[in-house]
């Protein structure tokens, strides 16, 4: 074929065209689909123990059994879908359950909504009694606010000294961290100083190690000297204490108006990620406070308010390819009752009620919060309290489960006719919504919500699961 260009013109082309797809492929490595926990627990320093999971643990069960000790109570709190079609009367729930039990595929066919639940519920069950806690925070700012320099350098040695002993008698959360206070002019003291007391109490109890997927939290980052500063403060204690290079990792939470669009009008996100020097593993949306500097009053101040839809999706664009994970904030209403009784005294009927209906209001609450996150593709929040730890397995479980059978027939239909465009019911799939199933059950899996059995079910194979890939996967079965 006759060609204008010449040999050498092309080649040029060529060089500055991969040169530029290797800076692109560096920029963005692609997100990881390793375990990326569903929640971060936040407890004030001061209330550290090792055994911190496993008690937290127990107190959500026992919340579980006080306000919603069956499957149906449970789904109807939070209005699972189809949990208003559950029964009610005993003798016709008694008999659900039993086939529940006997035959839980079948009766999903057929009653898919009590399926759900049942289901949803003994997985909650089973992930409280044997790792309630995913990612644990021992927090040394909001809390547990400001205190005395001693009383604060006293909880930085008894809180690194019950880490050492939860390390060594393998109690701890699969991740955890401490989160120190902000780097402002007015804490930058007691912030530094506390990380420093922690870590080298740490590295003495611990001979230099680390528990596994330690971080180290920033809070109300506004700009990419603090975070440059708290980087080089690790990588000093790192070289210092023995620690791995490059082992001690750092969050940072975006808070302000200002940590995602500064004076200049640049989106703050990518260079405040930079600053870290790549020692940033993950970033922390603040729901409260971020409102705040927008100057939205309390009453206005919510999980679901636009302004923070906003910045979410800025954080989300910002890092989206780039391998650092994103994590939404806290629901504040807590699940506790107003009242409680004296020693060796009951709560009245009514008192009952009073409690019921508070705890069941900020379930509710929580478990929409949680929906609205995962919906924006956020797939890890924040949790503040026992009674919050059931609404948080309950509303990743149902948010996987319910689209799972949906899901496997169209990816299963994609797979069937490899690079072809499918219809499956009335929604018509092509390639990049072939990638967002794959990413569906990717995502399941690294939270534990999809089994690999289920995954496999849909005729996908592990090598090709693995590629994260859709079109990897379908070029490579248009050459069989």
């Amino acid at each position: 074929m006759k060609l204008t260009l010449t040999h050498d013109e092309l080649n040029a082309y060529y060089s500055e065209l991969h040169d530029s797809n290797a800076v692109f492929r560096a920029d963005y490595p692609a997100d990881s689909f390793e375990r990326q926990p569903v929640h971060t627990v936040y407890g004030g320093a001061n209330l550290f123990k090792a055994s911190f999971a496993s008690k937290l643990g127990e107190v959500a069960l026992k919340t579980l059994d006080t306000y919603a000790p069956t499957y149906n109570v449970f789904a109807r709190v939070l209005g699972l879908p189809g949990s208003e079609t559950l029964p009610t009367n005993p003798v016709y729930l008694d008999s659900l359950t039993r086939a529940l039990e006997t035959s839980p595929e079948q009766v999903r066919q057929i009653k898919p909504a009590a399926w759900l639940a049942f289901t949803v519920f003994n997985r909650v069950v089973k992930k409280l009694q044997t790792e309630p806690i995913e990612d644990n925070r021992i927090d040394f700012e909001d809390g547990y606010g400001n205190r005395p320099d001693d009383e604060e350098d006293s909880h930085a040695v008894s809180a690194a000294d019950e880490v050492a002993k939860g390390m060594s008698e393998n109690l701890l959360s699969p991740f955890i961290g401490i989160r120190v206070k902000t780097f402002s002019d007015e804490c930058k003291v007691r912030s530094i100083r506390t990380l420093d007391i922690f870590l080298t109490r740490l590295a003495e109890k611990t001979g230099g190690r680390l528990p596994q997927n330690f971080i180290v939290t920033l809070p109300k980052v506004v700009t990419p000297t603090q975070v440059s500063t708290c980087a080089k403060v690790l990588e000093n204690l790192e070289s210092r204490l023995g620690f791995p290079q490059g082992s001690l990792k750092m969050e940072i939470m975006i808070e302000t108006t200002q940590s995602i669009i500064n004076h200049r009008g640049e989106n703050t996100v990518p260079l405040l990620v930079a600053a870290a020097g790549g020692r940033c593993r993950s970033a922390i949306f603040g729901t409260y406070d971020y409102t705040a500097s927008c100057n939205i009053t309390a009453a206005h101040q919510s999980h679901t308010h636009p302004a923070c839809d906003f910045a979410r999706h800025v954080l989300q664009v910002s890092l989206a390819g780039t391998g650092v994970t994103i994590s939404d904030g806290a629901t504040t209403s807590m699940p506790i009752g107003p009242h409680k009784a004296a020693k060796d005294a009951a709560l009245s009927p009514q008192q009952m009620d009073e409690n019921r209906a508070v705890v069941h209001g900020a379930w509710k609450l929580h478990y929409d919060n949680i929906m609205h996150s995962m919906r924006h593709a956020y797939y890890q929040g924040w949790d503040l309290n026992p009674g919050q730890l059931p609404v948080r397995y309950a509303a990743v479980d149902t948010f996987f489960l319910s689209g799972l059978q949906d899901a496997s027939v169209r990816l299963n239909a994609f797979l069937n006719k490899a690079a072809q465009a499918t219809l499956v019911g009335n929604t018509f799939d092509d390639a990049a919504t072939g990638q967002g199933l794959l990413n569906f059950f990717l995502r399941g899996m690294a939270c534990g919500a999809i089994t690999e059995q289920e995954v496999l079910a849909t005729g996908i194979t592990l090598d090709e699961l693995r590629s994260r890939s859709f079109v990897r996967i379908v070029n490579n079965r248009a050459k069989k």
